[in-house]
């Protein structure tokens, strides 16, 4: 597989790390930025390019993995260089109609990833329209399971769903296990102490609600006893809602994932 990266940032470097780890890939990095260019030079040892090949051949993926305020800029002087190539975007808000408009193309997939792909544990949502074929869809799809999961979304609309389930999630654990630290710290632990408490905590809770057939909510309940020391920490979080309060905030990152959907999407000036 040839695939030519438009942009060298942190997803971007996570899903060159997980290609790298496969046989038989063909992998460049269009970045302005010089030091980002020998950093992934020397890491990956993939080629690095400072400005945009003329031409890509149609049996090349173009993914893109520069900021969302800037693809429109950059679509416009990849349109009349792609020649039919795959393109695939990772850029958060901008919808397929502004990437077809942009690049004068319908042959694009839309992903959603996050961020634990730089550990190869990412999840990622991805969308087409119908007329994209099976080999595109297993082209993209192969790409993102370098760094983890896939899932495949049946609407566009599902893109700002998965934002506020995967996309933004990470970000909710790792508030939850600062908050954990903090408590720790409070009743005598050390920062280092507490870190790897919590830590080792959450991976040995998730591994539990992988493997065990139970619903988390019955996990939850068998760590719990009659008058006990978790049902008085459980009874507290529903009195200060906090179960409300995350299923509130999920879903005003789903909002604000459609405003910036209708800002991003739009021409500029």
């Amino acid at each position: 597989m040839r695939i030519t990266f438009i942009g060298g940032g942190n997803m971007a470097s996570a899903i060159i790390s997980g290609l790298c780890k496969q046989p038989g890939q063909q992998i460049c990095v269009v970045e302005l930025q010089e030091d980002k260019r020998a950093s992934l030079q020397a890491e990956f040892g993939v080629t690095v390019l400072a400005a945009l090949p003329d031409r890509f051949a149609a049996d090349e993926v173009v993914l893109l993995a520069v900021k969302p305020q800037a693809l429109q800029a950059v679509c416009q002087q990849l349109a009349p260089r792609l020649h039919g190539a795959l393109v695939v975007s990772i850029a958060a808000g901008v919808r397929l109609e502004a990437l077809n408009r942009w690049l004068g193309s319908s042959r694009i997939v839309r992903v959603m990833p996050n961020t634990p792909a730089m550990v190869g544990k990412g999840v990622s949502g991805l969308y087409a329209a119908a007329d994209i074929g099976e080999a595109d869809r297993r082209t993209a799809e192969s790409i993102m399971q370098a760094v983890g999961i896939t899932s495949w979304l049946e609407t566009e609309g599902g893109i700002d769903d998965i934002t506020s389930v995967s996309g933004s999630g990470p970000a909710y654990v790792f508030y939850f296990i600062e908050s954990m630290i903090e408590g720790a710290c409070q009743v005598g632990f050390s920062e280092q102490e507490a870190r790897a408490l919590v830590l080792g905590t959450f991976e040995g809770a998730v591994e539990l609600a992988r493997q065990s057939p139970l619903p988390v909510a019955t996990l939850r309940d068998n760590v719990m006893s009659k008058g006990g020391t978790t049902e008085r920490a459980i009874a507290r979080f529903e009195a200060e809602g906090v179960k409300a309060a995350i299923i509130a905030g999920a879903l005003d990152c789903r909002a604000r994932s459609v405003e910036l959907g209708d800002l991003l999407s739009k021409d500029g000036e």
